[in-house]
């Protein structure tokens, strides 16, 4: 896979289109996609990149982890070193007798996996990660449970049945995690088996299970970490009390008494929350969020090297293209166009701002035909100081 070998979302849910999925699906309901191609993963992960990462990369707990829904009592020492680095004999023994190999964010080690994430991320504007599961012929990894963020399962080899209950929890937030002792599966909702190159997205607070079938399977989580309207509407309580000063008075006096008369405070609260309406800035908590999600993805910049060696004979006539899947944060006034990104910022004069939109918003364009007011030496200068910043690619 090379990095212009996009995965984004329409290619995940093909031949469902986006349009629909985000209507009717995203964080509603289940979507099962059914496909007679086992090869249709391949170029994302293969059984042995799992096993090369696990033999060679001294992984450690938690990074890896085992579950065993018939082995409550599976520690990590049964399989890691006292240091903490996985054990990959005693990992694979325990394998053997049953035990799912789990590894969270294995997108950090695989270039592919990393580019499925950002590729999402740019997509949804949401933080994305890939948990791999790799489960042994008729075992289960974890029990009945719900999980507290979105996800879209890649069924990469083997089988797997799955069994959905109902959702006792509507979209639970992080903190809301399930608890066995306080929920129960209902009734069944929906009841398959996923093939390799099948695929399916369960929404959040949705209940399930996931047992292999006669053969070992093995399966991608690719998870959707989104900021919520509960996280925005804090962010903006908290920037109108750094200017109010009503909203940072302490609470009333001996609230906490059992004599305590609360109407006086209840008038308070509804007044303040009035003050809060009125001050609100809706779009600088806005950018707060994008400028953070922005600032916290670092570059991907395969081949840089070489494009760095290009840059001396470049001309108008060569062909050149943003970052796939980059993420960049813009902004401009009079004076300056300003770009965030890789958690920097670059800033061009005004004059140069149609021409940056062109060069970081297009796949593949002909240097000397983007648009704006840059003559040829300004368009050239523009794409070398985007190459060296790995937002821009010369093709």
């Amino acid at each position: 896979m090379t990095h212009r070998d996009r995965w984004d979302l329409a290619r995940l849910i093909h031949p469902f289109a986006p349009s629909d999925f985000f209507q009717k699906h995203f964080e509603s309901e289940l979507l099962h996609v059914p496909r007679e191609d086992r090869s249709y993963y391949d170029s994302l992960l293969s059984m042995e990149d799992i096993d090369r990462c696990l033999t060679t990369l001294h992984l450690s707990s938690p990074a890896v982890h085992m579950v065993n829904a018939a082995k409550p009592e599976l520690a990590n020492e049964d399989y890691c070193y006292p240091s903490g680095l996985i054990d990959a004999a005693r990992l694979y023994q325990e394998y053997e007798d049953g035990g799912t190999i789990v590894l969270n964010q294995l997108e950090g080690s695989l270039p592919s996996l990393m580019m499925l994430c950002r590729s999402m991320e740019a997509e949804f504007s949401s933080r994305f990660q890939c948990n791999i599961y790799v489960t042994p012929k008729d075992a289960q990894g974890l029990k009945t449970h719900y999980d507290t963020h979105c996800v879209l399962v890649l069924q990469i080899a083997g089988t797997k049945r799955w069994v959905t209950y109902d959702a006792p929890v509507e979209r639970p937030l992080r903190g809301q995690d399930f608890t066995p002792d306080k929920y129960t599966p209902g009734e069944k909702s929906y009841e398959f088996t996923l093939q390799p190159g099948d695929m399916v997205y369960v929404p959040r607070g949705l209940m399930h299970d996931a047992i292999s079938t006669d053969e070992d399977s093995c399966h991608i989580t690719l998870g959707v970490l989104p900021n919520t309207w509960s996280d925005l509407l804090l962010e903006s309580v908290a920037r109108v009390a750094l200017e109010d000063p009503e909203l940072r008075r302490s609470l009333p006096v001996g609230f906490a008494s059992q004599g305590f008369d609360r109407g006086d405070a209840r008038g308070r609260f509804a007044d303040l929350m009035k003050r809060v309406a009125e001050q609100v800035d809706f779009d600088g908590a806005l950018d707060h969020f994008a400028e953070d999600l922005v600032s916290t993805r670092h570059a991907l910049l395969y081949g840089q090297m070489q494009q760095i060696h290009r840059l001396p004979e470049l001309s108008i006539d060569d062909r050149a293209g943003a970052r796939p899947s980059i993420l960049f944060h813009l902004t401009k006034d009079d004076e300056r166009v300003k770009v965030s990104a890789y958690g920097g910022t670059i800033s061009l004069p005004a004059h140069a701002a149609e021409s940056l939109e062109y060069a970081l918003n297009h796949d593949e364009y002909r240097i000397g035909d983007i648009p704006g007011e840059l003559d040829d030496p300004g368009k050239l200068v523009l794409i070398r100081k985007l190459v060296r910043e790995g937002l821009v690619e010369v093709l």
